[in-house]
């Protein structure tokens, strides 16, 4: 959390709901909590005792509750609890907990003087942290400024967050001091802060069943102390057949006490769950509003007449019964149905508070369908929340529209960390990382979406490092920049494991999900990364298996009172990812093998067997004996045999065959490049090109299609041409690697011969080299003799500022080591005169056009009013300007001829360039958003062989890019695109 001291408050914040929370630089002074007395500093325990808690008993229930956390914290950390009086008197040496206007105690403080509030008062949840007259106090502005000022001593001392939820151990002390001082958490910058329970069957529903006897208010109780921990504040409840209010009463009630604000999901109104409107079907009649206008208002009207007493976020609005669009998909008839309804609903407000409902805040939730009807011109009244969503894969649709700016209401993001529906299903764990969430929450608060943020966590295990982010990050987004997102996580880990292995901890958990955005596993697929192509099938395993060994081999290390959270926070979800991914690269091979007759088919087929085995054992472990098993059947997810968005009824092996090897041992020979197989193979087996600039190298796969050994000999027919051995025996196969001796060639292009013969059993291989003179060039540069290369983004020769933003790199966003983006993220459009660019030094060997492929993250349409573009030039040539939308999936169906035609900002999308290997145009699965990544494609003009100037112009400041792939060939596609070689490296 970010604190400064009482002399550095600069600004007040109005406790209207419709005043949005001003943005202000919030510093952080020093741990404030001690492990050695110092002077003046207060003790909160030490020798065998601890300090008393008062709170007056008038103060907020949540207050008094917090407040008994506190002491029972303390005796968590030290073996002492402090105990905890309701009283409006205090003694000495004490720590007093209170609300401002609801704590006599504190009251008298302020009036006598005695600590000075004015840097909080009338503010949105904040919190003075003090040390006075040998007390400490510990006073709010509101409920949950005095519960979240209670917290943060709790976490301070060492009991995290996420000590019942994540089973983070607590590091024992005997010694607790605050350090002398005053200390201020100003407003957070978000105001509504919190998650959404969906997707809850199988796993979640199946835990609280068998902890709690169902999702009641015992199960929601550890969830409002998270929340409240994390300092959030909102819920949306589990509704998958779940009632909040009817299932248990009592949920409502405790949330009230507690202090979280209570609301329904995008498509459940007025404090209403889909399953009380089911369970009273018979009775009110059709989900038709335009039909059955009188049943449903009174079903509104109940529902919002018994929550009336709590703190609620109502949303408003209609959708279809079971969350889809509503009506026959007419949406002009479906605007002026909606609008009626909102108008009846407020209505139901003033009915029901007898108060205008501006005084009471809703929100509605633009949401698949409802963001056309925005587009269309639908408006709410100006006190409405608008709920701007992402796509239901993390790449938000919106961001804050330049003409709802001055909208009393403000505007809001829902999000998904967790999937179920279209375009897939996104749920078993955690497949976000920590850059992308910085990049995509930060982009959406700087354009001003800062009203509400609700996350879709699923089950909420095990998508605790996101979720722990997401509210960090909320409270004071300014305080995790793009380039902080390392230290962020670095953080997380220390809290939780401690100093000693965070940055190794911080590594494995950055990795896994860095992997999984490659491909989710979810939507894992056969021919994914290329077996034959860049190595890309092997790197990959390689990547995973090291993250697994390194979280196997800290295993030990780790202290036994953490080895459970360990577990389920860093070993199993790396650990299982990687078991995922390599059963679909080993099915990948053995289906490949099995069509080329290799025996090691069947070796990759027994490879995938026994890592589906051990997936089951992992999750029966996670289930069963992790925790002792509190954790039961939290980890039931179906997660491999899709093949459709939804989940399957049981986990399933992708396809693959064992074949049977022939009675003899018999040569067969493959080729880097190349999915067929020689002597059966009619087409000629030819090796990719070797580039003299490059050096490159390729293999000749020698292998067994049959039972036995068998000897072959491998030669050459030029001294050039350089082979890793000469002869051997295969019993499965062996690989034998090709190189040139560059040194014996001159400059042009060259020819040779590979013979690989088994008696007379003879495989001829075709090869051509190509080598010309180094460009004279000391700067470093990218290029290739044979037209294909890539270029990493943020490895740029030079990095130009623009007249109001600059590029910047975002450290492990995206597939490598960095991408580059826009500072700041809501900079002004610019022309090719004001932009920003980058420039990188190429080598192209041909004259005529050369194919530019831009590799961006898959950003949505976010201002259609303006567009999405980017610029390229090579050298002094015009600027190129490129719709940055062209490869962008419609998920929505929002650009169809109809919809476009009622729309008043969206314009058609450019056509998708599907003849490119690197948009995996025709492959099941691959899309800009199953790839996480887009393609953009254009033509320039090359006057000359040799280095020219690549120049990348912003013209719009959400376009990121990640890769550049010039000249790409689609005789050796490949998933990632060719490995990139820089020369003249620095």
């Amino acid at each position: 959390m970010k604190f400064y001291t009482l002399s550095a408050v600069l600004f007040l914040m109005a406790n209207t709901f419709g005043q949005s929370i001003k943005k202000s630089v919030q510093q952080t002074p020093p741990q404030y909590v001690l492990h050695q007395m110092e002077t003046h500093a207060f003790t909160i325990a030490a020798n065998g005792k601890s300090a008393s808690i008062y709170v007056d008993p008038s103060d907020w229930k949540g207050v008094v509750r917090a407040a008994k956390d506190l002491g029972d914290d303390v005796r968590k950390v030290t073996g002492e609890s402090s105990q905890v009086f309701e009283s409006i008197q205090s003694e000495k040496n004490s720590i007093v907990v209170g609300t401002i206007g609801k704590s006599q105690i504190i009251d008298k403080l302020i009036a006598a003087k005695k600590i000075d509030v004015s840097g909080i008062k009338g503010q949105w949840e904040s919190f003075l942290i003090q040390t006075v007259d040998g007390q400490l106090i510990v006073a709010g502005s509101d409920k949950r400024g005095t519960i979240y000022g209670i917290y943060d001593i709790s976490e301070k001392i060492g009991v995290s967050p996420w000590y019942f939820w994540a089973d983070v151990p607590i590091k024992k002390v005997k010694e607790l001091y605050i350090k002398h001082g005053t200390y201020i958490q100003n407003s957070p910058k978000v105001k509504y802060r919190g998650i959404f329970i969906n997707d809850e069957e199988p796993s979640f529903a199946q835990w609280a069943r068998g902890n709690y006897g169902g999702i009641n208010s015992k199960m929601y109780a550890t969830m409002f102390e998270l929340l409240l921990r994390l300092k959030a504040n909102y819920l949306w409840p589990a509704m998958w057949g779940k009632s909040f209010n009817e299932d248990d009463p009592l949920n409502p009630v405790v949330a009230d006490e507690y202090g979280i604000v209570m609301g329904t999901s995008h498509h459940e109104p007025m404090m209403r769950s889909q399953k009380e409107y089911t369970d009273r079907k018979k009775e009110i009649g059709e989900w038709n509003f335009e039909t059955n206008e009188k049943n449903i208002s009174q079903f509104f009207y109940d529902g919002l007449e018994r929550n009336k007493n709590f703190d609620n976020l109502i949303t408003i609005g209609m959708r279809g019964e079971g969350d889809v669009a509503m009506g026959q998909g007419d949406d002009l008839k479906n605007i002026s149905t909606l609008q009626n309804v909102i108008k009846k609903q407020r209505g139901i407000i003033q009915k029901v508070y007898n108060h205008p409902p501006e005084n009471h805040p809703q929100v509605w939730a633009i949401f698949t369908e409802v963001q056309r009807y925005y587009d269309a011109g639908m408006t709410v009244p100006d006190d409405v929340i608008l709920l701007f969503c992402d796509n239901n894969w993390g790449q938000i649709r919106r961001t804050y529209p330049e003409k709802e700016k001055n909208r009393i209401g403000g505007g809001g993001l829902y999000y998904h960390i967790d999937m179920n529906g279209g375009p897939w299903n996104d749920r078993w764990l955690n497949t976000t990382t920590i850059p992308k969430l910085q990049e995509q929450f930060n982009l959406a608060y700087q354009s001003g979406l800062d009203k509400l943020w609700i996350v879709n966590v699923g089950d909420l295990k095990p998508k605790e490092l996101p979720i722990d982010f997401i509210m960090r990050f909320a409270w004071n987004p300014d305080g995790i920049p793009a380039d902080k997102t390392w230290n962020y996580t670095v953080d997380w880990a220390k809290r939780i494991f401690g100093k000693e292995h965070a940055e190794e901890i911080a590594d494995i958990v950055s990795k896994y999900t860095k992997y999984n955005l490659w491909r989710k596993p979810e939507v894992q697929v056969a021919n994914i990364f290329s077996v034959v192509n860049n190595h890309e099938s092997d790197r990959v395993l390689k990547l995973w298996r090291e993250v697994t060994d390194k979280a196997e081999k800290l295993k030990s290390e780790i202290p036994s009172d953490a080895q459970d959270a360990y577990y389920q926070l860093v070993l199993y979800p790396a650990k299982a990812s990687a078991g995922v991914a390599e059963i679909f690269l080993a099915a990948d091979k053995n289906r490949l093998f099995a069509k080329q007759g290799r025996v090691s088919a069947n070796d990759f087929y027994k490879r995938a067997q026994d890592l589906f085995e051990e997936d089951k054992k992992m999750s029966d472990y996670y289930n069963d004996t992790m925790s002792k098993g509190k954790w039961k059947n939290m980890m039931s997810d179906v997660h491999m045999g899709y093949t459709m968005w939804s989940m399957p009824k049981a986990n399933q092996l992708p396809e693959m065959k064992e074949i049977t090897p022939l009675a003899e041992p018999t040569m067969g020979v493959a080729i880097e490049g190349s999915e067929l197989s020689w002597p059966n193979a009619t087409d000629k087996a030819i090796l990719p090109v070797f580039d003299g600039l490059a050096k490159s190298s390729y293999y000749i796969d020698v292998f067994n299609r049959g039972l036995g050994k068998f000897e072959f000999v491998v030669k050459a027919n030029k001294p050039w041409i350089k082979l890793s051995q000469s002869k051997g025996v295969v019993e499965k196969e062996t690989r034998i690697q090709v190189d040139i001796d560059w040194n014996i060639l001159a400059d042009g292009t060259f020819d040779g011969v590979i013979e690989v013969s088994q008696g007379n059993n003879i495989v001829s291989v075709q090869l051509d080299a190509v080598k010309a003179d180094q460009p004279k060039i000391n700067e470093p540069y990218f290029g290739s003799l044979t037209g294909e290369f890539s270029i990493p983004s943020n490895k740029y020769n030079a990095n130009i500022p623009g007249k109001n933003a600059k590029w910047i790199a975002l450290s492990d966003l995206g597939r490598s080591e960095a991408s580059m983006g826009i500072y700041p993220a809501n900079a002004p459009s610019a022309t090719v005169e004001t932009a920003p660019r980058l420039e990188y030094k190429v080598l192209l060997s041909e004259k005529g056009k050369a194919k530019v492929f831009l590799g961006i993250l898959p950003v949505q349409d976010v201002n259609p009013t303006r567009g999405l573009r980017i610029a390229v030039a090579l050298d002094n040539q015009t600027p190129q300007i490129i719709d940055a939308r062209k490869g962008m999936v419609d998920e929505f169906n929002e650009y169809t001829p109809s919809n476009l035609a009622n729309s008043k900002v969206l314009k058609p999308l450019p056509p998708l360039n599907r003849d490119c290997y690197l948009n995996g145009s025709g492959k099941e699965r691959r899309s800009d958003i199953f790839d996480n990544m887009r393609w953009l494609d254009t033509a320039l003009e090359v006057s000359e062989p040799g280095i020219h100037t690549l120049k990348i112009f912003m013209i719009d400041p959400e376009v990121v890019i990640d890769n550049i792939v010039i000249n790409p060939n689609n005789r050796y596609p490949s998933y990632f695109g060719p490995v990139p070689n820089q020369y003249n490296a620095k």
